[in-house]
Parts: C-alpha cells; structure tokens; sequence
C-alpha cells in the first residue's frame, strides 16, 4: 500500500507533526508499505538540521532523517522559501519538492493522512 503523510504544524508546540512522523515509521516498518511525508507551511521547520532540543525531547531533525531513510520526504519549495530555509540546511534524504510533486504523489496514494 502507498500511504501519503502531508504534516502542517511546527516541529514544536503542537505534537501533531511529531505524531505523524511517528505514525509514518511505524507504518514504514510492516510489510508492503510505501510511506512518501510531505511538509508543508510550518512542518517545513521540523526538517532543519542541527536542532538543539532539551534533554529528553524528541529531535524532529532525527525523526524526519529516520523517516526519509525508510521512505521519500518533500518539503513544500513555497514554504521554505517564504522561511528562509536553504537546502543546505535540511537533514539528508529531505528534499525540496513542488505542488506538482505534491499532486502526483496524492494520485499515486492509496491513502493520505493530514496532521
């Protein structure tokens, strides 16, 4: 199955980024399953490297890497621009994507889930 994660909300403030990002590794670890996550608005945020987080916390850094390792990870190019987030300053495997991107990942889905 294709199952397509788009997350909106902050890596931080709100768990409903960290929740999907959990969701998708998880699903990404049964059988059969292609998980794409795509950022989008303020989830951008959750795919800047070199985070510092309080002892304990999650790092949404690491979990957007260990989601890109196990699947595909797109962030909205409209909203990082708009946020002034170079590529260079992404973790690896998370990549600048488009609508179009978006649009036909939607097509190719069996289902999508919106956090």
């Amino acid at each position: 199955m294709n199952v397509l994660f788009i997350l909106n909300d902050p890596p931080y403030g709100s768990e409903r980024s960290y929740n999907g990002l959990r969701l998708a590794r998880a699903l990404a670890k049964q059988p059969e399953q292609q998980v794409r996550v795509f950022l989008m608005g303020d989830a951008v945020a959750c795919a800047k490297a070199g985070q510092k987080v309080p002892e304990g916390y999650y790092n949404a850094g690491d979990m957007v890497k260990l989601a890109a390792a196990a699947g595909e990870v797109g962030l909205c190019a409209t909203c990082l621009a708009a946020r002034g987030i170079e590529d260079a300053e992404l973790v690896p495997g998370a990549l600048r994507r488009t609508l179009a991107d978006l649009a036909a990942w939607t097509a190719e889905a069996d289902k999508v889930l919106v956090f």
